[in-house]
């Protein structure tokens, strides 16, 4: 069983310099796991010759700083609009930003970040500065938050992708990603560009927003003692994370100061821990503190999972990580859901049921195609710990 303890958590404010005093210092330093050894890999080569400036980035439309108190007439919280996203997806990207924009971030003028593991191509950078409302900056991820690290062992990584391919799993094959799934994470909040924020609203290429969002969520969520909102609860498919639970019981018997009081194991556990049901916040949309990750709990807990090589032997993914994480280190009320923020992911789709939402939101959504109650959906499970 998972020890529980009553203990409150205090996460880290400390944050590292916004722009650090040698960049190229900072591309070349291991963060994590054993040093690199010199065992060739059967990987793409690692870039080397990136300019260090590409990972500060490039900030358009800097004549526009925003209204010190948003158009709302409020005060804006310190928090920022990011994505993660190829050159290649330009038009899935403006789809979703285009949207974002028109329900919410016009009225509120929140600054973007976007994040590449190459270079943004001029196009990219034209476009997308044309459509948004304010600042925005195009950054690149340091190579080695992104890429497999040389302490692992290929041949058994090899091996573990091509019987996933084997059994039809979906990505089971790509390490691009599990790249991805390993930065976000443990290392998105880490960028040097993202120091500055507390708040982050993780947006993705090809969503959907439905609904008019007029009421600021960062504000929401920081006055209310929030820490991490979603729209979608669903299951993980079984097969990518066989290890991962008895992982995560490892840890916190060995760390169980770090387990919040009234946190949310029944939403994850139908025993009190002794199995995980699979249920996480599907992380594709993710309002959450950044000081939640950048503090000890999540840090030693991040750091103990990428040891046991999960992420590349297996399939583990972001989304159970940090629904795990935030389901045990914090307290339930911490933990917010976004019922009037109508959002879609193919092929998933939130629609607001509370009455009245639908019309005053002016959503263009239906509540018969929400994905709620759905049978692969976990929101009964987490409607039931509040119970």
């Amino acid at each position: 069983m998972l020890l529980y303890a009553a203990l409150y958590i205090a996460t880290s404010t400390a944050r590292a310099p916004h722009l650090l005093s040698s960049v190229s210092a900072f591309l070349t330093s291991p963060i994590n796991g054993p040093e690199p050894n010199a065992t060739a890999s059967a990987q793409l080569p690692k870039p080397t010759e990136y300019d260090p400036k590409l990972i500060l980035g490039e900030t358009h439309n800097t004549e526009y700083a925003g209204p010190p108190a948003g158009f709302n007439g409020t005060r804006r919280a310190n928090a920022t609009l990011l994505m993660l996203v190829r050159n290649s997806e330009l038009e899935k990207a403006k789809q979703s930003v285009r949207e974002l924009e028109e329900k919410f971030n016009r009225q509120f003028g929140y600054p973007w970040l976007f994040l590449n593991n190459v270079p943004f191509d001029k196009e990219f950078k034209e476009q997308m500065s044309a459509l948004v409302s304010g600042p925005v900056t195009f950054a690149l991820i340091p190579p080695h938050h992104w890429y497999q690290p040389d302490w692992i062992d290929e041949d058994k990584a090899s091996q573990s992708r091509d019987a996933m391919v084997e059994q039809n799993i979906i990505y089971g094959g790509a390490v691009s990603y599990r790249n991805m799934c390993r930065f976000n994470s443990g290392f998105f909040y880490r960028h040097p560009l993202l120091q500055q924020y507390k708040w982050y609203w993780r947006v993705e290429p090809d969503v959907h927003f439905h609904c008019v969002v007029d009421e600021d969520p960062f504000l929401f969520m920081e006055e209310h003692d929030k820490v991490y909102g979603f729209t979608i609860t669903l299951l993980e498919f079984e097969k990518t994370i066989p290890t991962l639970w008895p992982t995560v019981k490892e840890f916190i018997e060995e760390n169980p100061q770090y387990v919040a009081p009234d946190n949310a194991m029944g939403y994850l556990s139908e025993n009190g821990g002794e199995s995980y049901n699979l249920c996480h916040f599907w992380s594709n949309f993710e309002i959450a503190n950044m000081d939640f990750w950048r503090g000890e709990a999540y840090t030693e807990f991040f750091e103990y999972l990428d040891s046991k090589g999960g992420f590349y032997y297996e399939r583990w993914g972001d989304a159970p990580v940090h629904s795990i994480a935030a389901a045990l280190f914090l307290r339930k009320d911490q933990i917010h859901f976004f019922d009037e923020i109508g959002y879609e992911h193919h092929p998933f789709t939130h629609c607001p049921h509370t009455p009245g939402t639908i019309k005053k939101k002016k959503c263009t959504c239906r509540g018969w195609r929400s994905f709620d109650y759905q049978s692969y959906s976990c929101m009964r499970k987490w409607e039931r710990i509040f119970k």
